[in-house]
C-alpha cells in the first residue's frame, strides 16, 4: 500500500473510528479536560495521594504521583521502601489504577504498606509541559526513549531518593522495562535502586512477531511521518486515529486492533474497553516510533541512529553506541514475568537479555499471557502481583513509621 493510499482514506475512516470512541472525546481531536492523575482516578477510589512536579535537565515538566493506602492502620504502620512505577508506550501513570483496587497494581502494593510513586515521561497528558517550549514547537518532540531513560526516570529516582531517603524499588512494564534497563546500565542511576521488577521485559525487539507492527515497520511507517513534518504521535487526534485505520485492509484484518499489535491476550475485561480508551492512549514522539523500530530492524539496544555523519557529530562515532547489559550491576536483584503469547516481547528476544544480563533474574513464565495481560489481567494479583510482592518482601525489612 502506498503514501497515496493510505492517506487516501483518511476522510472515509476518521469518522467511523471517532464515532467508537466518541466517549472519550470532545470535538473529536482534543480528549476531554482533566485536572490530575489523583482527581481522575485515585482519591475517587478511597486513596490518598499527593501531585508533584518535577524538573529534568533538559527542561521537561513531569508529573509524579504518591499514593497511599486506604487502611489507616496501614497508613500509621509499617513500611517498606518506596516503588516506583513505570508505565508503557502510549500510556501513563494511570495504567496502573485502571482495574477496580483489588485487581490494579497502583492500588495493590499500597494496600501492601509501599510507599508508591507513579511515573508519567514526557508527552503524556498527566505530565506539565516544558520551561519554555511549547507542545506545537517540533523541539518539544525531539526525543526517544533515549531521553526517557537518561533524563526522566534519572530525575524521578534522584527525586524520590532526596525526598524519601531510601533506595527504590522499580517497576516497568514495556517500554516502561527498556528505558529501566537503559538507566540502570548508568553506575549514578542504579546506585540509587534496591530490586526491580520487570513486566514483559524488553531490550531487544528483532523478533516482534505482531501483524500490524511488522507491517509498519516493512512500510518505513515511522520515516515517512518524520518526513510529512508530523513529530507528535498521538492516535486520540484525527490523524492519528485515521492512520491506524488506514493500516488495515483485507489482507490485515483489524477487527481486533489490540491483538494485531500486541498478541492475544487471555485476561482483561473486555467489557472495560470503553472505559481504558477514556485513559489511552497518551501522545508519545514520532522520533520515539522510529527509535523503536531502528531496534526492530537492526536487532540492536543502542541509542538513537541519525545516520552516519550526524552520529559522528553527536557521538562521536559512526555508530550510535549501545547500551551494555553487562553493566547493570550483579548485586541489582531482578524479578522478570513474561508470556507466550506476548507478540511485543518476544520469547526469543527474552532469551537475548537473559544472556547479556550479569545476573540471574528471578523468572515467572505465563504461557496464555500477551502483553497487556500483565497489566490489565484480572488474574494479576495472583498470577504476578503477589509473587513480585513476596520477591520485594523478600529484600526489605518492614520497619515502623
Amino acid at each position: 500500500m502506498g503514501m497515496g493510499r493510505l492517506l487516501a482514506t483518511v476522510a472515509i475512516t476518521v469518522s467511523i473510528l471517532l464515532a467508537d470512541i466518541a466517549d472519550a472525546f470532545d470535538g473529536g481531536s482534543h480528549p476531554k479536560e482533566r485536572h490530575s492523575l489523583c482527581e481522575e482516578l485515585i482519591i475517587p477510589a478511597g486513596y490518598p495521594c499527593s501531585e508533584y512536579t518535577i524538573q529534568t535537565k533538559d527542561g521537561f515538566l513531569l508529573g509524579l504521583q504518591r499514593v497511599s493506602s486506604s487502611s489507616p492502620r496501614l497508613r500509621a504502620g509499617e513500611r517498606v521502601p518506596p516503588v516506583l512505577l513505570l508505565h508503557g508506550l502510549f500510556m501513563a501513570g494511570d495504567a496502573w489504577f485502571l482495574n477496580n483496587p483489588e485487581q490494579s497494581l497502583g492500588f495493590i502494593l499500597a494496600d501492601h504498606g509501599f510507599d508508591v510513586w507513579v511515573g508519567n515521561v514526557r508527552g503524556t497528558r498527566w505530565s506539565h509541559g516544558h520551561i519554555s517550549l511549547s507542545e506545537k514547537n517540533k523541539h518539544f518532540w525531539d526525543w526517544s526513549w533515549q531521553e526517557l531513560a537518561l533524563y526522566d526516570v534519572a530525575e524521578m529516582i534522584n527525586y524520590i531518593y532526596s525526598v524519601t531517603n531510601s533506595k527504590l524499588f522499580v517497576v516497568g512494564h514495556s517500554q516502561g522495562t527498556i528505558i529501566s534497563f537503559a538507566a540502570f546500565t548508568q553506575p549514578e542511576i542504579v546506585e540509587k535502586v534496591e530490586a526491580a521488577a520487570l513486566l514483559s521485559p524488553i531490550s531487544y525487539l528483532d523478533h516482534v512477531s505482531a501483524p500490524l507492527v511488522c507491517r509498519m515497520v516493512k512500510m518505513h511507517i515511522d520515516q515517512m511521518i518524520l518526513a510529512m513534518g508530523v513529530h507528535q504521535l498521538n492516535f486520540k487526534s484525527e490523524w492519528g486515529a485515521s492512520l491506524l485505520v488506514s493500516l488495515c485492509d483485507t489482507r490485515l484484518s483489524c477487527n481486533d486492533l489490540l491483538s494485531s499489535i500486541t498478541g492475544k491476550n487471555c485476561c482483561f475485561n473486555e467489557s472495560r474497553v470503553a472505559f481504558y480508551l477514556e485513559q489511552e492512549p497518551h501522545p508519545s514522539s514520532s522520533k520515539n516510533l522510529c527509535h523503536l523500530f531502528q531496534m526492530i530492524r537492526k536487532g540492536t539496544f543502542s541509542k538513537y541512529d541519525y545516520g552516519k555523519l550526524k552520529n559522528l557529530k553527536e557521538y562521536g562515532k559512526l555508530k550510535p553506541p549501545k547500551f551494555d547489559l553487562s553493566r547493570i550491576p550483579k548485586s541489582l536483584p531482578l524479578w522478570m514475568a513474561y508470556g507466550e503469547n506476548d507478540a511485543l516481547a518476544d520469547i526469543n528476544d527474552f532469551q537475548h537479555t537473559l544472556k547479556d544480563l550479569p545476573s540471574t533474574p528471578e523468572l515467572v513464565y505465563l504461557k496464555n499471557y500477551g502483553h497487556i495481560d500483565f497489566i490489565l489481567s484480572l488474574q494479576a494479583k495472583q498470577d504476578l502481583y503477589d509473587p513480585m510482592i513476596s520477591f520485594f518482601r523478600s529484600l526489605a525489612k518492614f520497619s515502623s513509621m
